[in-house]
């Protein structure tokens, strides 16, 4: 199948440099949503062909793919001029899927229901019935049959109060497609080539015309101002909402709730309310996510609690993990079964193995850590000398004392103990307590000093 998806428009009421189809939803462009789509029909697209105009570069830029050619809509002269454009890229012996790029939320199942109802030889158009249809095409129909579709500026008042409204979404075959956009005429009221006139070409032709409808209008919504854009995020996130909890996962709030990814849940998980789950997360059985948390590309253990306020990236967290509140795992941070990371721990590209603790304030960098570990308040890993990076290893069951600073490269040995305000330069015995620093003074005779008068 050849799938011809259009993209030139400027967006002048985006109010922004970026191309209106690069615009995301749900962290994504639109764009790549309708390319997803068209991917995931399940009749292969045989070659997806992208129209770009105003920003073009930036778009080819931003979606270019083996599977994607592109074609020039230079000037802008209607919906038909645009996929004429596509005409060297389309295959014959193939329908073509004709899609937009401003409009992300079309289900496969929808457009896999209009593919069908095309067949080979037939004109399928996606239509949907709606309360207000102003300013949209209407569908035409004689006897049941469509015969036409008008424009809202070029409809009589009977043809404006039908409500069943042409989306832009159709299947055409391919030969007969290329004849008619070849014959379109711009003599209407925009002086545009519309693409909707192939309606009655095909019907003056004798091809048959029908229609498929989608599961839900949303799905043809598109996006030209920025209050649109985000009615379709929420729109989005709704269904996302509503998909996980037919999973079983509690949401606190499901109106409260960002996934701009895929984000996989096991039984028994809740998420509380303002969270944001970006690329790929998973959250195995019984996790538990606090409120206002932000999880990138992270696996989530059994049973797990992350507390409020923690950001997670590129990170792991075994089984039955206790994690914040106001913690931050950055990528490369893997923490293994039971590991406990309290409130302003920093654990970045670093292995804590099960049963070890952080509690409160600390930094973990490029460090290997054993079972049984206790990290105090106000450790530091120091494994930045301003040009390299340099790894601490602590090995089971050792007890680093509050407020020590571990010198990197430096190895803290088995079931060692540092003691309070350690500042480690070199390798700690096993078994053995270390401690390095100054020896404590009282003055006699010391006075505060007083402020002077003037």
């Amino acid at each position: 199948m050849n799938v011809v998806i259009l993209a030139a428009g400027m967006g002048k009421r985006m109010q922004s440099n970026l191309p209106k189809v690069l615009h995301a939803i749900a962290g994504k462009p639109m764009l790549k949503h309708v390319i997803d789509t068209a991917r995931g029909l399940s009749t292969e697209a045989a070659k997806i062909c992208v129209i770009i105009g105003h920003g073009g570069e930036q778009v080819q830029a931003a979606v270019a793919a083996e599977d994607i050619t592109f074609a020039k809509q230079e000037p802008q002269l209607g919906t038909g001029h645009a996929v004429a454009q596509a005409i060297p890229h389309l295959d014959d012996a193939m329908p073509t899927l004709i899609l937009y790029g401003d409009v992300p939320l079309t289900r496969a199942t929808s457009l896999q229901a209009l593919v069908s109802a095309a067949g080979q030889d037939k004109l399928a158009i996606l239509t949907a019935v709606v309360d207000q249809p102003f300013g949209l095409g209407r569908i035409v129909r004689e006897d049941g049959q469509i015969r036409r579709i008008v424009e809202q500026k070029d409809a009589t008042e009977t043809e404006r109060a039908i409500k069943e409204i042409n989306t832009g979404i159709m299947v055409a075959p391919t030969k007969a497609l290329k004849q008619w956009l070849q014959n379109l005429s711009n003599n209407n009221a925009q002086g545009e080539y519309y693409l909707t006139d192939i309606v009655a070409a095909a019907v003056a032709q004798g091809v048959p015309v029908t229609s498929a409808q989608p599961q839900a209008v949303w799905e043809t919504l598109g996006v030209n101002s920025k209050t649109q854009l985000a009615e379709l995020e929420r729109l989005h996130q709704a269904n996302i909402a509503r998909e996980l909890m037919e999973q079983g996962v509690t949401l606190m709030d499901p109106s409260r709730i960002d996934v701009r990814g895929r984000l996989q849940c096991g039984r028994d998980v809740s998420i509380d309310v303002g969270c944001v789950f970006e690329g790929n997360v998973v959250l195995e059985d019984g996790a538990k996510i606090g409120p206002h948390c932000v999880i990138k590309n992270a696996r989530i253990g059994t049973a797990s609690e992350i507390k409020a306020f923690c950001h997670i990236e590129d990170a792991v967290v075994g089984a039955k993990g206790q994690v914040g509140p106001y913690a931050r795992l950055r990528p490369g941070a893997e923490l293994a079964e039971d590991v406990h990371i309290g409130n302003f721990v920093e654990v970045k590209n670093s292995q804590i193995a099960a049963h070890s603790k952080a509690n409160h304030l600390a930094y973990i960098g490029d460090a290997t850590v054993g079972s049984r570990v206790n990290i105090g308040a106000g450790t530091i890993t120091c494994n930045y000398d301003g040009v390299n990076k340099f790894r601490t290893v602590i090995e089971d069951d050792a007890f680093i004392g509050s407020d020590s600073q571990l010198i990197a490269p430096v190895r803290v040995g088995k079931g060692a103990t540092l003691g309070a305000g350690t500042t480690l330069s070199k390798d700690a015995p096993e078994g053995k307590l270390t401690v390095s620093r100054a020896k404590q003074l009282t003055i006699d005779g010391w006075q505060r000093p007083v402020k002077i008068k003037k």
